[in-house]
């Protein structure tokens, strides 16, 4: 029987010591998922058994969701992709002889806040079932459906931008144009989208065509900042010089961070030439336009037709 996500936490932690102690920079997640394949004896069955979707493996999404756990509560740091290494919280942890499952894991402001953020994001949106209440009997299946749905697309759009903070500028640059023209930008044709030039490390601009014969562009303006480096109203307004500089009419300014309310309020002042999109608002419109993601399964919510039965 293949364990729950929960039950690979310490083993996966373990193993990641393990490496740390053999002098191993970090562990590699495929290997981390066939080393616990071997520790609990799964089968050939088991080691090959697929979720619904046929897409993925069951020991992979599970061993994928405890590294997401132990990430978010600071106990493994991912430093490449799926390349990760323990952290002096996870020794401190496999070094007590207390389990390592959610319960354990609570007690670390992270992960709470982890937890706890969709909870407060789904109440301000005015749904009525928090994202806890996958677990409860309290509700109906299709309304768990729906809460679970939206409490994976978030952990995935977390997962998304901690990778855009860590690519290459040209990786971001590229990403960038992918996603507007995904969206519809620039129509299909060549040189519809292109770089001006680097600005630095952590930011690129680019113009993209507005329509596919290039009457209008768009000037664009991406700061790749760590979480908590805002984006001031100072950057807005030197945006905003910039497109008079190039008697441009409208600018979008990306940030992977987020944008101080003077910011907000500069960008709101100087009138609908220039639209903010922060780093979870960039990582959900990756995950809308596949930039970065791809459907796994589609699932279709039936109800009865009443008017059918009527006739």
């Amino acid at each position: 029987m293949i364990p729950n996500y929960q039950q690979f936490m310490r083993p996966f932690l373990e193993i990641a010591f393990h490496a740390r102690q053999q002098g191993e920079d970090e562990v590699k997640l495929r290997d981390v998922i066939n080393a616990l394949a071997d520790y609990f004896q799964l089968t050939e069955e088991e080691r090959s058994e697929t979720l619904p979707s046929g897409r993925q493996l069951v020991i992979d999404n599970r061993i994928g969701w405890a590294r997401t756990y132990l990430t978010k509560a600071g106990l493994l740091e991912t430093t490449r992709r799926a390349h990760f290494v323990i952290t002096e919280r996870g020794i401190q942890a496999i070094q007590t002889d207390n389990p390592i499952n959610n319960a354990y894991l609570k007690q670390f402001d992270e992960f709470i806040a982890f937890k706890t953020k969709s909870n407060d994001e789904t109440k301000e949106s005015g749904d009525v079932f928090p994202v806890q209440a996958i677990a409860d009997d309290d509700i109906t299946p299709d309304e768990a459906l729906r809460v679970a749905y939206k409490k994976i697309n978030e952990a995935l759009t977390e997962d998304i931008l901690e990778r855009i903070r860590k690519v290459s500028p040209e990786f971001f640059e590229r990403l960038l144009i992918d996603l507007l023209l995904a969206m519809g930008y620039g129509g299909t044709g060549e040189g519809a989208a292109h770089a001006l030039g680097k600005t630095g490390d952590n930011g690129v601009d680019g113009v993209i065509d507005q329509d596919p014969l290039g009457v209008d562009q768009i000037y664009i303006q991406a700061k790749r900042y760590a979480e908590g480096n805002n984006v001031s109203a100072g950057d807005i307004r030197d945006f905003f010089g910039a497109l008079n500089l190039k008697r441009a009419h409208k600018g979008i300014f990306i940030t992977t961070s987020a944008f101080t309310q003077s910011a907000t309020e500069t960008a709101q002042n100087l009138g609908n030439r220039i639209v903010l999109i922060s780093g979870i608002e960039l990582a959900k419109l990756m995950l809308r336009y596949n930039i970065g993601s791809r459907d796994e399964q589609v699932l279709y919510l039936k109800k009865i037709d009443e008017e059918f039965f009527e006739g």
